[in-house]
């Protein structure tokens, strides 16, 4: 009996803390998909000299991860010369109110909406 109760007392502990950790590799894989976008803009704009030639990345959602189970919903809103990216999360990670939705634009500045700013959360 006392087994039982030192393994329900180190659940109770471990159990958050092990979905925290969930929570920030989610967080972080959105965070590498929405870098691995503003390379693809980049690139399309030095081509280009103009963001909206990337057709198949503004205006369309894309999932993050691109398979598998989608946490997070990348938009991205493009101009001539200006783009924001956004990522909304789905699903079991919108129970991540730290950070919640995730921004990036053409200048590089982050923001996030939770309760630690982008400072905590990029």
């Amino acid at each position: 009996m006392i087994v039982v109760a030192i393994v329900a007392i180190l659940a109770t502990i471990a159990y958050p803390s092990y979905q925290e950790h969930v929570r920030k590799t989610r967080r972080a894989q959105g965070k590498a998909d929405m870098l691995e976008l503003t390379q693809r803009l980049e690139r399309t704009y030095t081509t280009d000299r103009k963001y909206t030639a990337a057709t198949s990345i503004c205006g369309v959602d894309l999932n993050s991860p691109a398979t598998g189970t989608a946490y997070y919903t990348l938009t991205t809103a493009c101009a001539a010369t200006t783009y924001t990216i956004t990522a909304a999360p789905q699903g079991t990670q919108t129970s991540d109110t730290r950070c919640g939705t995730l921004t990036i634009d053409q200048l590089g500045q982050k923001t996030a909406s939770g309760s630690q700013g982008a400072a905590g959360c990029w």
